[in-house]
């Protein structure tokens, strides 16, 4: 009877916490959501729960002057996917490369991947600068998409998860049926890691969505403006800062982060039986 007790009251702790959390995590989502919806003078008069009524003249004040919301839109989706998806592939065949086979160096350069995640991004970005204008791929797409390929964090992560999931058989079996090592890695391989490089493609997704820093640096050109730097453009306006077209701004930009971790999550939940190898 005692340890029913305690079980009871530990559960009730934990499920108290649980949804500490995640009204941690909700609450500043649907207050933002609600100040989208309200004027200038309700959202400096304090926080409120409930919605308003200038949803309309926000929107209008966020496609005015300007502001090329589409644009942005588009501008962010294309580095953003382009970034995901070379920074996965390529970060997945550098671990399964570590992982698989046997070289000389190899433990010196997964030494290097290791102290390259512990330097701080932001130590090299005036050099990273500095690069991009000597070579003039300054107000470009390509800075802000190729460099994401070398993802050390991403390599560590897969690496990690391909110790515990991966099976040799399998490569030696597609090798005794002839196929090539790339066939090996895009057929085999690819399908059996598909938890781990759906977590990934949300975190570089995500990651790549809502940078500000790099392409506030490097782009000039208020056509290739992303979104995030478009919302930011919305301070300090010529006569006032619109703050419910800002909050309604963000939450517009978050809706394809929505969308596509509705999207690439239920990868993560097949993947796992889909990855399973029984040795």
């Amino acid at each position: 009877m005692k340890y029913k007790y305690e079980l009871t009251f530990k559960r009730t702790v934990l499920y108290v916490l649980m949804i500490f959390f995640a009204l941690l995590a909700v609450i500043p989502i649907y207050l933002m959501l609600i100040n989208a919806t309200r004027t200038n003078a309700q959202i400096n008069s304090g926080i409120s729960l409930f919605p308003g009524n200038n949803t309309l003249q926000n929107w209008k004040n966020l496609t005015s002057r300007s502001f090329k919301i589409w644009r942005g839109f588009g501008n962010s989706a294309v580095i953003a996917i382009f970034s995901t998806v070379l920074g996965v592939y390529f970060s997945t065949l550098t671990a399964y490369g570590i992982q698989v086979y046997k070289f000389k160096g190899r433990n010196l350069l997964w030494g290097f991947i290791l102290v390259v995640i512990m330097i701080p991004g932001t130590l090299s970005f005036i050099g990273f600068y500095q690069f991009m204008a000597k070579i003039h791929l300054t107000n470009s797409f390509i800075p802000l998409i190729v460099p994401s390929i070398a993802s050390a964090g991403t390599v560590l992560f897969l690496r990690q998860y391909m110790e515990s999931i991966l099976s040799f058989e399998l490569i030696d079996a597609g090798r005794i049926d002839g196929a090539g090592e790339f066939r090996i890695f895009n057929t085999i391989m690819l399908p059996i890691l598909t938890p781990a490089i759906a977590a990934q493609s949300i975190f570089s997704f995500v990651a790549s969505w809502n940078n500000f820093m790099t392409p506030f640096v490097l782009l000039s050109d208020q056509d290739k403006y992303t979104l995030p730097m478009l919302v930011q453009s919305l301070r300090g306006d010529i006569y006032r800062t619109e703050y419910g077209s800002i909050y309604l701004g963000v939450a517009v930009s978050l809706i394809p982060i929505l969308v596509f971790y509705a999207f690439m999550s239920r990868y993560i939940i097949s993947g796992i039986t889909m990855g399973s190898v029984k040795e």
